[in-house]
């Protein structure tokens, strides 16, 4: 029974051994992985799943300011990519959606962030070379639910978007600079874009929406593409992500009416522009700390400054004014994160 017994210690301390040089063997793959392109047949995962939201409550408060607010928000970025020898398939999914409620609006939620943003490349290195594919790409963006314009007294009688309303796709075909899951570098000369959005929302209007004709449904776009994502670990606590979108459309021309009066000026020359920002700071294994900030200049969402009366009183001008037609939106979040 003794013999039995160490036969069988011995074969748990075997295997246990054999596992967790398995497991360092993997985990040495996937760090390579991210920084090189690796000769093999794997999957590679990864991204953040980050949660959070506040809570405020006054009474009797001197001070003042609202009773009861609260605020709810998540985000997720994730990547899965599956390299078969020299032959790469890479998928990025973005997800945001954050909730404002406050007892002065009957706790009514009020959407503070909503993006879906899903891109996926097929790609084949070029030649001899292990940093160069050509790829093929496509890419999906849209939101969840309906967007409002708070900003009106009746905000919540007409909604201004909606899921697919607008929606973007965008397929191109170019040649990709890239080094494991970290860096990515792709240019396409020749990209399409294809808008769709409902009726509803192109014929509010003279100048459609979101790019779109007056009461049309859709909007084709042929150009140049060029997409680039950074991600580097700062320290083992510290992420940062970065990415850079651009698109140049050839056949951006000058928007008219029905009876040809001009209501939007267009032209080749404005470039759509996507800058995406994202620092996250682990406190703990499940706690963490972020901070996403987004740029966007696209030419066919056109800014009108506000109406003074339609400001509350005292402000002289609105918040970010001298943005002008900068699109920009921040989420600063402390909460649950998991990182894999």
């Amino acid at each position: 029974m003794k013999r039995n017994f160490l036969i069988l210690l011995y074969t748990g301390l075997f295997l246990c051994h054999s596992s967790s040089a398995q497991l360092t063997q993997t985990e040495s793959l996937k760090k390579a992985l991210e920084t090189t392109n690796v000769d093999t047949v794997a999957w590679v995962r990864g991204g953040v799943f980050a949660a959070g939201g506040n809570l405020g409550f006054l009474h009797n408060w001197p001070a003042g300011g609202e009773i009861v607010s609260s605020t709810l928000n998540g985000q997720f970025n994730g990547y899965l990519n599956r390299i078969i020898h020299h032959q790469l398939w890479a998928n990025n999914l973005d997800m945001t959606y954050g909730l404002f409620y406050a007892y002065s609006n009957d706790f009514v939620p009020r959407k503070m962030d909503d993006r879906i943003d899903f891109t996926s490349k097929y790609g084949v290195q070029a030649g001899q070379s292990k940093s160069f594919y050509f790829s093929g790409l496509f890419n999906f963006k849209s939101q969840f639910t309906k967007g409002y314009d708070y900003n009106q007294t009746k905000w919540d009688s007409v909604s201004t978007s909606a899921f697919l309303s607008p929606a973007y796709f965008t397929g191109a075909v170019g040649l990709e600079y890239r080094r494991g899951s970290n860096l990515s570098l792709f240019f396409s000369p020749v990209a399409s874009r294809f808008t769709v959005a409902d009726r509803f929302y192109t014929s509010m209007r003279p100048e459609g929406a979101f790019g779109i004709q007056y009461n049309e449904t859709s909007r084709f776009e042929l150009g140049a593409y060029f997409s680039g994502r950074v991600q580097t670990e700062i320290s083992k606590k510290l992420l940062y992500k970065t990415r850079v979108d651009v698109y140049c459309n050839y056949l951006a021309r000058d928007k008219k009416d029905s009876l040809g009066t001009v209501v939007m000026k267009d032209n080749p020359g404005n470039i759509d522009l996507l800058w995406d920002n994202f620092f996250s700071y682990k406190f703990s294994r499940f706690w963490g700390f972020t901070i996403a900030a987004t740029f966007i200049y696209d030419n066919d969402i056109p800014y009108k400054e506000l109406p003074q009366e339609s400001l509350p009183s005292g402000q002289g001008r609105e918040p970010g004014a001298g943005l002008g037609w900068w699109q920009l939106k921040q989420v600063l979040s402390i909460g649950l994160e998991y990182r894999f």
